[in-house]
């Protein structure tokens, strides 16, 4: 039977709100919690890009699907080849952990901590560490209006051991951690709510 083609341009733009709406949503619901949550650079970066994937759906890619020259597959290989981008942004990141809904003040000790624990010869340089019998060398930055740390992997060479342990470590003890929910995420999870309000009411009206 004939194959029927699946055109970008075609899909409705409330459909392309859903997947920021939720991001939205839950990145403010993480920034009210009492407790942080630690996650890895490489999940967060591929929420983002789910995050915006209707955007690009119905913005670039349905821009570019008609030099493909109508074939019934045009969609489908423009969006794995979004995937496979989003893939390779992970894959060369550098290593980072990433703590919602915390401070510098309240990370920097827990990392100072662990990172005497995997190297006992571990010497700090401001915010930067260096753990010279692992080789690897961290350091600790904040967003502040965010309220989110990271500790970013500036050299491992060959300590990714040393990285997961330093990880695993933080990970606990991050658990263990109160803190105050976060304006910000009240803002955040209002737009949110807001663009997922308006994804409903586009949805009705084209129905």
């Amino acid at each position: 039977g004939r194959v029927m083609s699946f055109w970008l341009e075609s899909l409705p733009f409330w459909i392309a709100l859903v997947p920021l709406g939720v991001y939205c949503c839950v990145m403010g619901g993480l920034q009210l919690r009492h407790r942080p949550l630690v996650m890895s650079a490489a999940w967060d970066s591929a929420l983002l890009g789910t995050a915006l994937s209707g955007l690009v759906a119905v913005g670039p890619l349905a821009a570019i699907q008609p030099l493909l020259g109508g074939s019934p597959w045009g969609a489908v290989i423009l969006l794995l080849l979004y995937a496979l981008v989003v893939a390779v942004c992970i894959l060369f990141a550098r290593p980072r952990l990433l703590i919602y809904n915390a401070t510098v003040e309240q990370v920097r000790p827990l990392v100072v901590q662990n990172a005497a624990a995997v190297d006992p010869a571990v010497r700090w340089a401001g915010e930067s560490g260096a753990l010279p019998t692992r080789g690897l060398q961290a350091h600790v930055e904040g967003n502040g209006p965010l309220r989110t740390v990271s500790v970013v992997v500036l050299q491992a060479g060959e300590a990714g051991e040393a990285w997961t342990d330093l990880s695993r470590r933080l990970r606990r003890m991050s658990r263990r951690l109160r803190v105050q929910p976060s304006t910000v995420g009240m803002v955040i999870l209002a737009v949110g709510c807001c663009i997922l309000l308006v994804s409903f009411i586009l949805a009705v009206g084209v129905v």
